[in-house]
């Protein structure tokens, strides 16, 4: 936009960058930095430094930390029979958000998607097999769509030649959800999921 001055145009174009804003969303948001304290900005921008040069991924379970090894792989708390495999770090963060998980994860870093160009090479599934000495449960914990089905089916074919139980987490009707706005694969995966009262 030639209204604009050139570096408040490329502030608009990185933060338009993010997923879920878009240009206008971004034009707010560079306005308000604009019209903010300049110790604002400064914060954010060594914020934003810090994480990506401080932040790596566990030696362990490939989630994000600021140690070599992570406050989860090392904590002697938790149950080292089950390991809980994900996609990703925020995955991994949904399920300490319950305070109901107390075992280990796993992150793949992925899921396999042929289209995209990404195998089983390009996930941590080597170093998946690698631990599991002492595992007794291995809760898959991919996403219900066609890639995590197809990951979670890979890496359960695999698994079955260990000495391991290989569970998959429950899909179905979310709680607070209406059945009459549920789509049939959902209810037949409810179905299937179903427990014993």
């Amino acid at each position: 936009m030639k209204a604009l001055p050139d570096s408040l145009n490329r502030l608009i174009e990185g933060l338009s960058a993010f997923p879920g804003i878009g240009k206008k969303t971004a034009q707010r948001m560079a306005f308000f930095l604009l019209k903010s304290e300049r110790e604002m900005a400064v914060n954010l921008a060594k914020s934003i430094l810090e994480v990506k040069d401080q932040i790596h991924e566990c030696s362990i379970c490939h989630t994000i930390s600021e140690t070599s090894v992570c406050g989860i792989c090392t904590d002697q708390k938790r149950d080292d029979s089950l390991l809980c495999v994900v996609e990703d770090s925020t995955d991994l963060l949904a399920f300490e958000k319950t305070n109901e998980y107390n075992g280990k994860y796993h992150v793949l870093g992925g899921v396999i998607s042929p289209l995209d160009g990404i195998g089983p090479d390009e996930l941590h599934i080597d170093s998946l097999l690698e631990r599991l000495n002492g595992t007794e449960e291995v809760i898959i914990a991919t996403n219900p769509n066609a890639e995590g089905e197809t990951t979670a089916l890979y890496l359960a074919k695999i698994l079955k030649s260990r000495d391991v139980k290989v569970s998959r987490i429950a899909k179905g009707i979310p709680v607070g959800g209406d059945l009459e706005y549920a789509d049939e694969a959902t209810i037949v995966s409810a179905l299937e999921g179903r427990i014993t009262l």
